[in-house]
């Protein structure tokens, strides 16, 4: 995915530096339009394409990072909270209890009992 990204990104890059190069030439801008020619400037096609450009991407890149810090943060504040609850309540060691591998007396059988009364 990575490289389809970088891929587009440089397709992208070649595209904009190539109509930059091809359209140099002076392109008059009116920034109020009331009167003609009030705020009128002459600027190269490329500057403009860079600007309206950079418009649009700045507010998105400003957008999304904004969205990473907030993320960012809430993870944090989850973390903290598991480690403060984690050390507020340790967890108590699971001792079991030592099983007798053999058993001192041995029960006995009915019919050890019957040779014993018989006697």
């Amino acid at each position: 995915m990575q490289i389809a990204r970088t891929v587009v990104w440089i397709v992208i890059t070649a595209i904009l530096v190539s109509f930059i190069a091809m359209n140099w030439e002076r392109a008059p801008v009116n920034f109020w339009p009331l009167e003609d020619s009030y705020l009128r400037f002459e600027w190269p096609v490329g500057v403009i394409a860079l600007l309206f450009f950079l418009l649009g991407l700045v507010p998105m890149w400003l957008l999304h990072r904004a969205g990473r810090w907030r993320l960012n943060r809430r993870i944090s504040a989850l973390e903290n909270s598991v480690r403060a609850t984690a050390a507020a309540a340790p967890v108590a060691s699971a001792v079991l209890p030592e099983a007798d591998t053999e058993p001192d007396t041995q029960p006995e059988t009915a019919t050890e009992k019957t040779e014993d009364t018989a006697s």
